[in-house]
């Protein structure tokens, strides 16, 4: 069926006349102050009867009288929300940046896994598939209350070699935000020294970091090829938290791919 015939049978099945929808629309546009948001009896016999394609706002009035997800109205004219996170991976940035939480369809569900298999041991590597014993359907709103309140999610521009090898380009990084104090020295390795998140005013960084006064040392993994880089602290660089977690790719892309991650450049 045409995405006007489907809106149709939803108008239909709810028993209510192009002219009442005219009428609720009308009340929707009043409200919210904008005739854009009016379809008129005409109109929508168009786009029910045609592949004229309603506008944003007549899109949202129709989710409100036909009782639908907005989301789901999308997908009838082929816009299908759920591949933002999709086409987002396949076109990677090139420079650090946060990562925006996306308000999926509260109604929708996520298969995830619900029991682990009690044999699983946390301190041994493993396969997910085998960890996990039962996986369940678990709604999107849930998923996106956990830890929401103390995590941000970054990631790591493809050229941005600050803390390689230790953290890759490309990787997607865990960030408590309530952890914005940097912490000083010594540490008994690499692995234990903080690693911060770092607003600047053209962008974000990921960066070990020392704080001199009201100067703050970004600095590098020693196998970089990155230099030290300072800023004036505050007005020029804002820690956004520490990284509490990473998840990287560990074998790069081939080199002919569109999505192949920059050999690492040579010192100068």
């Amino acid at each position: 069926m045409r995405a006007g015939e489907q809106l149709k049978d939803l108008r239909n099945k709810l028993g209510i006349t192009t002219r009442d929808v005219e009428e609720y629309t009308r009340k929707i546009a009043e409200m919210e102050g904008s005739e854009d948001f009016c379809i008129s009896n005409a109109w929508l016999t168009q786009i029910e009867n045609t592949d004229a394609t309603p506008s944003i706002h007549k899109l949202f009035s129709l989710s409100i009288v036909y009782r639908t997800n907005y989301s789901e109205l999308l997908a009838l004219f082929g816009v299908e929300l759920g591949e933002i996170s999709k086409y987002q991976f396949l076109m990677p940035l090139e420079k650090t940046h946060l990562t925006k939480g996306f308000a999926s369809d509260p109604t929708k569900t996520v298969t995830f896994p619900v029991r682990f298999d009690p044999g699983f041991h946390v301190e041994r590597s493993n396969l997910l598939s085998r960890m996990v014993e039962v996986w369940g359907e678990v709604p999107i709103p849930i998923l996106q209350s956990l830890d929401v309140r103390h995590s941000l999610y970054g990631y790591i521009g493809l050229k941005d070699f600050t803390l390689y090898p230790l953290l890759r380009p490309g990787s997607f990084v865990q960030v408590d935000g309530t952890r914005s104090e940097i912490q000083d020295g010594p540490w008994k390795s690499e692995l234990e020294r903080p690693i911060y998140f770092i607003e600047l005013r053209d962008g974000y960084a990921c960066s070990w970091c020392e704080l001199h006064e009201n100067r703050l040392m970004l600095v590098p993994h020693p196998l970089s090829p990155c230099s030290i880089r300072q800023f004036l602290y505050p007005d020029e660089a804002e820690i956004v938290g520490q990284v509490t977690a990473a998840a990287m790719r560990l074998v790069n892309f081939s080199n002919d791919s569109s999505r192949g991650i920059p050999k690492l450049p040579k010192q100068s």
